[in-house]
């Protein structure tokens, strides 16, 4: 296990976001904002699997009213939006606050 990979979801901005889903194998995004209802239930969920999934996932956060341009890119239109990448390039897309064991099975199937 690498000694770079994040235990806890990582606060990534439209600036730095290339760069994050490109520097490791797989990684899942959470598109959120401050004042959603759902985003909120599932941050711990996602601190949860960061942990859980180290070395094998990596996790960012962006917030969408602070980072339009990466959420225009990837059309985010409802949040929560979570996108997993695998060597930088989309390879799944789920929306809403999902339960945690339906998160890590989709994630599993990339790494």
């Amino acid at each position: 296990m690498s000694e770079d990979w994040p235990d806890e979801p990582v606060k990534v901005r439209d600036e730095d976001f290339d760069e994050f889903v490109e520097r490791y194998d797989v990684t899942l995004i959470d598109f959120w904002a401050e004042w959603c209802g759902p985003c909120k239930r599932l941050g711990p969920i996602i601190e949860e699997l960061a942990e859980e999934m180290q070395g094998e996932v990596a996790f960012g956060k962006l917030n969408v009213d602070e980072n339009k341009a990466k959420s225009s890119e990837f059309s985010v239109s409802s949040i929560p939006t979570m996108i997993i990448f695998k060597e930088g390039d989309v390879v799944d897309k789920m929306i809403g606050a999902l339960p945690k064991e339906e998160i890590k099975k989709k994630l599993e199937q990339y790494t």
